[in-house]
């Protein structure tokens, strides 16, 4: 694709902005702030990648992981700031989930050590951990404020900080791992996902484009699944007080 097919591409941002003026939806200027720092971030991205690509360091792929987890933390502890020291919880959440699954990859020699590949998954695992964990802290925090006197009568008749807050912490585990869970049930019918159509506009084989699609469905999976436990066993300690009682905070 050359840069003048590209920029004809940008009627894919003229129509929404053309419907916002008519409906007065006044999205105008979000939209085209968001294209062009789309526009300037990817680009800038796809010159770093080719440069860590071509030299194969070790070193600029650890910072890549690194940069990807701090921007993530810095874009989600907003979602949570109200929780003492959630910033820290958040990036020792993606941290660990990005360890793990490429320990088992890595580990397993499912994909080779390369940077092509370590990066490409490690956007997908962190970017969809960092969703998770701000479709968590929104469920949850409402979660607290809606079912604040519930809570309060459990420690009151003598329950544990984990007791009073264990159906809260659970609806919203359950919430925020629901999006992915269903989404894999119609992905082949309803969707094409993106690896997987990317991979057959490149000319690779159906088949194994369904194979590499298959492993990140099942890596993502695993990564709602421990995002939202770990950040929530991680939070809800830092609700009480020694007293444990339910600190009074706005969320």
């Amino acid at each position: 694709m050359s840069y003048l097919t590209l920029s004809i591409t940008l009627i894919f941002v003229i129509i929404p902005l053309l419907l916002s003026k008519t409906l007065r939806l006044d999205l105008e200027k979000d939209t085209i702030i968001a294209t062009i720092r789309s526009i300037i971030q990817l680009l800038m991205v796809g010159y770093i990648l080719k440069f860590v690509f071509d030299s194969e360091n070790i070193l600029y792929i650890l910072l890549m992981v690194t940069l990807m987890i701090a921007a993530a933390t810095q874009n989600t502890r907003k979602k949570g700031k109200a929780i003492k020291g959630i910033t820290w919880k958040i990036a020792v959440t993606l941290l660990f989930v990005e360890v793990l699954t490429q320990s088992i990859l890595l580990g397993f020699q499912i994909v080779p050590p390369t940077a092509q590949y370590i990066i490409s998954i490690s956007g997908m695992v962190i970017g969809n951990s960092m969703v998770l964990s701000i479709l968590f802290l929104n469920r949850f925090t409402a979660e607290i404020e809606t079912h604040r006197d519930e809570t309060e009568l459990i420690l009151s008749l003598g329950g544990t900080p984990k007791q009073a807050i264990h159906r809260q912490l659970i609806n919203a585990i359950k919430a925020s791992m629901i999006p992915t869970i269903e989404s894999q049930k119609t992905m082949g019918l309803v969707q094409l996902p993106g690896m997987m159509s990317g991979q057959i506009i490149a000319g690779a084989d159906p088949i194994q484009a369904v194979q590499f699609q298959l492993l990140i469905i099942f890596l993502l999976l695993t990564t709602a699944a421990v995002t939202s436990v770990l950040l929530g066993f991680l939070s809800y300690p830092s609700l009480f007080n020694q007293r444990m009682q339910l600190l009074k905070v706005r969320f």
